[in-house]
């Protein structure tokens, strides 16, 4: 019966077709001739099929046995896929990854992570989440996510072992048809706190009654970064942005810098990025390849310490 069909059994035919006698066959995967004709002859019984004619000196395959063979080439990678998935549940690799990335990590430093990330575990599903201050962390410190890419320390829990990645630029811009953008530099904090202040908020409860940066008297707040983005460009008000984001928004007249006086911004402001993970809780072997591959690929990144 097909249900008792073995994977010794495609082995066989599979050598067969390929080494073109059964002789060659049991050389190959160690069996004698006649082991391998004995195999062949069961199969073929089992299927109800003729997988080799025999009427000259070497058998060869009929049309159903290639065919048959083809099938059995991708039974056995599967079964080879599968025992390699085994080793690496065994040996803890996790079958899947949650992460939470702080919408202003550098994406292009994740995404070369992840290009070898999946090339090292290929099984392992991600799961990827892009948030925003305390939205990053608290669903680390809920155990949903293995870790999370944060540079909000003040938000950190004793909870919380932080593993520094790198520093990157923010730069306070805002759009060249904006009243701030024609003041002669520098430009002094009552001067901002004129205009609207556009704000990255989010919705965890760990932020809640904390602000960071906010100097206006009048804020417009946004749980997305492209948002933000967006508003700047549009000249809806002024803010701080990760460097990376919009250098070349700077370069082509977008948006402007704004050269603040030295109390409110000191030249840039540099933000320590950290992976984030529970004391308890340590990410397993592929969450700590992932982490150990960000920091490589941002020490290797121009402008990036």
């Amino acid at each position: 019966m097909i249900e008792s069909i073995t994977l010794d059994q495609l082995r066989t035919l599979v050598a067969a077709v390929d080494e073109g006698s059964f002789s060659a066959a049991g050389r190959k995967i160690g069996r004698a001739q006649s082991v391998v004709s004995q195999t062949i002859a069961g199969l073929e019984t089992q299927l109800n099929v003729t997988l080799f004619e025999r009427a000259g000196r070497y058998p060869l395959p009929t049309a159903a046995g290639a065919a048959l063979a083809h099938e059995a080439r991708a039974v056995l990678q599967q079964a080879g896929h599968f025992r390699a998935r085994a080793r690496d549940l065994a040996g803890g690799i996790e079958p899947e990854l949650a992460i939470a990335i702080d919408a202003t990590f550098p994406i292009q430093i994740f995404t070369s992570a992840v290009t070898d990330f999946e090339g090292t575990f290929p099984d392992t599903q991600l799961r990827v989440y892009v948030e925003g201050l305390g939205a990053v962390i608290e669903p680390v410190l809920e155990k949903r996510y293995s870790f999370a890419v944060s540079g909000v320390a003040p938000l950190f829990s004793q909870d919380l072992i932080a593993e520094r990645l790198h520093s990157f630029s923010l730069i306070m811009v805002v759009a060249p048809s904006h009243p701030l953008a024609q003041l002669t530099s520098p430009v002094r904090r009552e001067q901002l706190s004129r205009h609207v202040q556009l704000v990255l908020t989010d919705r965890s409860s760990l932020s809640q009654g904390r602000q960071f940066g906010v100097i206006a008297q009048k804020t417009w707040r946004l749980a997305d970064l492209g948002a933000k983005h967006a508003f700047l460009q549009a000249g809806l008000g002024w803010g701080g942005m990760p460097a990376w984001m919009v250098e070349a928004d700077i370069a082509s007249g977008k948006l402007v810098e704004l050269d603040v006086e030295p109390a409110i911004w000191q030249g840039d402001r540099l933000v320590t990025a950290y992976a984030v993970h529970r004391r308890d809780t340590p990410p397993g072997p592929a969450g700590r390849w992932l982490i150990n591959r960000l920091r490589e690929h941002a020490e290797q990144s121009p402008g990036i310490g």
